[in-house]
Parts: C-alpha cells; sequence; structure tokens
C-alpha cells in the first residue's frame, strides 16, 4: 500500500490507529516514510542497484506497528514536501509468498499538518492554504468599494445614454465575480470548521464564474467585432459603428459557445472545485489557446484602428480598452505558463489569486474609460448608434455624472 501526502511546516503529525493489533504484530508491519524526490531517485534505480529490502532501509523514517494508535511527529521540514507512506510487512519483500488466507489488517491513517499558529487541526492542505484569507479580504474589498461606488454606478445605468447597455453587461459580469467569491468563502469558511464545507456553494462559485466569464466574452468580442467589421467596410463617416448584419454577432456567438461547451468539459475532468485550473488536461489546454487566440487577434484588430485614428482622445480610448482586453484574456495563459516554477502544491493557488486580481484590474480599467467624462463622450457622443450595445431608443443628450 501506498500513499502520497503534503507535509507542512515544523510537527506535522502522522496519526495511524490499527483494529487488528494482533494480525499486525504477526507480519511485523511498519510505515515507512520517504520523500518524494528521495523514492523518485530509488525507483529510477535499476533492481541491480537496489533490493526491495536495501530500498526500504534508505527511508528517513519509520512507524512499527506494535499498539492499537500510533504518533509520528515529523519536524524540520522547512517548506511543504510531498512523502510518500508505504505499509510493509514480513511477506512484502517475498517474491515467491503466496497465501490469501492471511488476515488483512484494516487501520486508519490521519495526516495533521499544523496552522501558522502550531495547530495541528488544521483541514487546509498545503495548496488549499491561505484561500480563505484571500476570499475573505476580497470580499471585503467589494464590500467596501460597493459602498462607495454603487450609488453613482446606479445613476450611470440608470440615466442610459450610447454605453447603457456596455454597462449593464459588465456589471452584471462584475455581480457574478462577487457571487463567486462570496460562495468561496462561505465555503472555505465551513470547510476550515469541519474539513468538508458546503459542496454546493463550491459548485455555485464555479458556475457564477463560468457565468461571469461568459459575460465577459461576449461584451469584449461584441464591440470589437463592431469596430473592426465597421473599419473593415470603411464607414469612415462612423467608424465605430455596429454592423447591422448578423456576421459579427454570430463570431461573437459561436466562439462564446466554444468558451462555454470548454469550461463546462475542465470542471467535469476536474472534480475538484476550482475555477481556475493547472491545464493538465485537454480542455484546459484549448481554453489557453482559444485565449491566446482571442488576446491576439482582438490586440490585431485594435492596433489597426489606432494606427489610423487621428484623434488624440480616440487613440487613448482604444489603447486603454486593448489593455484591458488584452489583460483579461492573457492572464490566465500567463500565470498557467509562470506557475511552472513553482512546486506543485503552489501552482492552483497562485493561478486561482492571480487570475482573480487580474481580471478585477481588468474591470476597473473598462469601468473608468466608459465611465470617463472625456474619452467617454469623445468616442460615444457621434450619435447613439456609434457603438456596438447600445440601446435602440438612443439617447441625443449628453449624459451628466
Amino acid at each position: 500500500m501506498r500513499t502520497g501526502l503534503h507535509m507542512l511546516s515544523d510537527h506535522a503529525l502522522l496519526c495511524v490507529r490499527i483494529n487488528n493489533i494482533a494480525a499486525a504484530v504477526g507480519k511485523e508491519a511498519k510505515l515507512y516514510l520517504f520523500q518524494a524526490q528521495e523514492w523518485l531517485s530509488l525507483q529510477e534505480s535499476t533492481q541491480e542497484d537496489y533490493s526491495c529490502t536495501e530500498k526500504l532501509s534508505k527511508a528517513p523514517l519509520t512507524m512499527t506497528l506494535n499498539h492499537t494508535e500510533h504518533n509520528l511527529t515529523v519536524s524540520q521540514i522547512p517548506y511543504p514536501q510531498m512523502w510518500y507512506v508505504f505499509y510493509v510487512d514480513k511477506f512484502t519483500c517475498d517474491d515467491d509468498f503466496e497465501n490469501s488466507e492471511l488476515e488483512d489488517i484494516s487501520f486508519e491513517m490521519i495526516l495533521l499538518n499544523p496552522d501558522a499558529a502550531g495547530n495541528p487541526l488544521d483541514h487546509f492542505s498545503a495548496g488549499e492554504s491561505g484561500l480563505h484569507e484571500f476570499f475573505f479580504l476580497l470580499v471585503l474589498v467589494y464590500f467596501v468599494a460597493a459602498c462607495i461606488y454603487a450609488q453613482s454606478l446606479w445613476q450611470a445605468i440608470k440615466k442610459g445614454g450610447p454605453m447603457h447597455m456596455v454597462l449593464k453587461v459588465l456589471t452584471t459580469a462584475l455581480l457574478l465575480q462577487v457571487g463567486s467569491a462570496l460562495a468561496n468563502y462561505l465555503h472555505f469558511s465551513s470547510y476550515s470548521k469541519d474539513g468538508i464545507g458546503v459542496p454546493f456553494m463550491g459548485s455555485l462559485a464555479e458556475f457564477c464564474d463560468i457565468a461571469s466569464q461568459i459575460q465577459m466574452l461576449y461584451l469584449l468580442l461584441s464591440l470589437c467585432m463592431g469596430w473592426t467589421i465597421g473599419r473593415m467596410k470603411k464607414y469612415q463617416s462612423r467608424p465605430l459603428q455596429w454592423d447591422s448584419t448578423p456576421t459579427s454577432t454570430g463570431i461573437a456567438v459561436v466562439i462564446v459557445i466554444i468558451q462555454s461547451i470548454l469550461l463546462l468539459w475542465e470542471q467535469f475532468e476536474d472534480t475538484n472545485h476550482h475555477s481556475y485550473h493547472t491545464q493538465h488536461n485537454l480542455a484546459g489546454i484549448l481554453l489557453i489557446i482559444l485565449r491566446v487566440c482571442l488576446a491576439l487577434s482582438i490586440g490585431c484588430g485594435l492596433y489597426q484602428i489606432i494606427t489610423v485614428e487621428r484623434s488624440t482622445l480616440k487613440r487613448e480610448f482604444y489603447i486603454t480598452f486593448a489593455k484591458g482586453c488584452i489583460l483579461w484574456f492573457l492572464c490566465h495563459p500567463g500565470l498557467a505558463t509562470i506557475s511552472v516554477i513553482f512546486s506543485d502544491y503552489q501552482r492552483q493557488k497562485a493561478i486561482t489569486i492571480g487570475v482573480i486580481i487580474c481580471q478585477s484590474v481588468s474591470m476597473v480599467i473598462l469601468y473608468r474609460l466608459f465611465l470617463s467624462h472625456s474619452l467617454y463622450w469623445e468616442v460615444s457622443s457621434l450619435s447613439s448608434v456609434t457603438l456596438p450595445l447600445t440601446i435602440s431608443s438612443g439617447h441625443k443628450s449628453r449624459p451628466h455624472f
């Protein structure tokens, strides 16, 4: 029997309870603990280099199972490490031994890692430690931001204007991100107490995040495709006009459907509650490729518009918008690539925290862009239909914030 665990910091505790002590003593049962790198190096060696007994003799920690309950404290671990635990008895290295009549030994093994205060009853693994505090701070930041900006944002949406629909879709995506953060916080809060959490909240967080990703993808694609197609058809009088044909909308819808399928596929591939995964499966790799292609295509399209734009304010508008788009699409692929320099247990945490922060910054950039006095009005004042996703009724009067 072999199992793997991460041991964190000093005084990691391994507790073993045996139900049939007589059988364990008769078999001379033991547990051998190897550090992951040490065991893998032994596995790479040939059988001529080390025999079964010689390999086991190199275990730095051994526990003899001759009592009902055993506690083994592992100290002097400067950082979390992967360990392998092996059950071994006197028949393990005997290749010729075959006896199915021997009684099996049932046992319970509990692995406890202390937290920063030395408490060994911390339920979070090395890969999850810190996420509870992060989501608490994230929810707190959202709450403070809502107290400060919610009223003015609501007034801006309520007044309407050329960018009314854009602000509504952007706000919906933000509310879904807030819902995901709150659900994750509630799940981790419960998990910190009982080690189980609220699986429904974990699933709800994933659903909210997927819905937010879909909303933002459709918003950014609709805006970019509308502007790009308008440029391709050379509407010189109204260069930002939303194409009246279904071409741009159809392209955006197809890409949104593809991403939705990949996101759901990725979630079913990995049953753990993670909004952002480390791309170990085909769905995750395809998502990375899709986001990189979207960033490149949108960047190229906006670059063509920027190079021929004469108005300084409009050019600044497009540049800022391009920054928000590229940051949204490339943060996940970029962080997934950078995460290879981290240890295995740190990668998921680094990707999750990094993507949430980057996408929050992207939303702030877009909000400031569409709500700014100068750039907003300079670009949108051509007419009520000169930007994509505008309301059909139109507002001829200039809005005041």
